[in-house]
């Protein structure tokens, strides 16, 4: 179901609005979006506010606009919205800095404390990312993470992840708004995300902390690289980033 934040009739905050329902994935790649008049009615705006956004997203190349038949999600050049969604690279540098010294000990700790039942929510949560084909896949990539840390049964550890959740989730839609465009990029990451699972499973802390700081520097270097390259004109796929290794 799309959320909707009433507003008072701004066209700039229902392109903002909507350009969130295709960040998060809510709407989705061909998708049709309500129509006009919906629009009106859901955010509480006349015509012309709509029309206006419309015609923003379009120039955005977010929407294709076609006329009697309405309004469709394109399928989305990651660039378009980097200036706008991707981390920089100073945020993204802090963020995995302060990721590593969290979730590299947390994962130590969840290899011995996971129980049945927390091994059983992260084997759903990969489950449910293997199945994503779109960018939504970040809410089970989020919530694979979020059990590993409930797993490591330290209040303080669980609180501190919760504080820093926001910029995390941020991070994990840029991340999966870059690896659909490649599939041996979404390949990688799941075969990471499995051999966290794996050692924690195995209760191997020493493989657990060596797999996670693993993934955390291949999605680092992966958004790293591709901010890089955001800004020039580009036909092929994001450029993997630079590694020496394997699983």
């Amino acid at each position: 179901m799309l959320h909707v934040r009433r507003i008072a009739g701004k066209s700039e905050i229902v392109v903002e609005q909507i350009e969130g329902w295709i960040r998060s994935g809510d709407v989705e790649p061909k998708e049709k979006l309500p129509s006009v008049r919906e629009l009106c009615d859901m955010f509480k705006v006349g015509r012309s506010a709509v029309r206006d956004a419309l015609t923003t997203l379009k120039g955005k190349g977010l929407v294709d606009v076609r006329h009697g038949e309405g309004t469709f999600v394109c399928h989305m050049d990651t660039t378009n919205l980097l200036p706008d969604v991707l981390l920089q690279k100073g945020d993204i540098t802090k963020l995995y800095q302060v990721r590593k010294i969290l979730e590299v000990g947390i994962v130590e700790m969840a290899a011995v404390n996971a129980s049945s039942g927390q091994l059983d929510t992260m084997k759903h949560e990969l489950d449910e990312l293997s199945k994503a084909e779109a960018v939504k896949g970040w809410e089970a990539d989020y919530q694979f993470h979020q059990a590993i840390a409930a797993a490591c049964s330290n209040d303080i550890l669980i609180d501190l992840m919760e504080a820093v959740s926001a910029t995390i989730k941020k991070g994990m839609i840029d991340c999966h708004r870059i690896i659909l465009s490649d599939k041996r990029l979404s390949s990688d990451v799941a075969a990471q995300h499995a051999a966290i699972y794996d050692a924690i499973r195995a209760t191997d802390k020493a493989k657990a902390r060596e797999a996670m700081l693993y993934h955390l520097t291949y999605v680092e270097d992966l958004l790293n690289s591709h901010l890089q390259n955001s800004n020039e004109v580009r036909d092929e796929g994001p450029v993997p980033p630079s590694r020496n290794g394997g699983d």
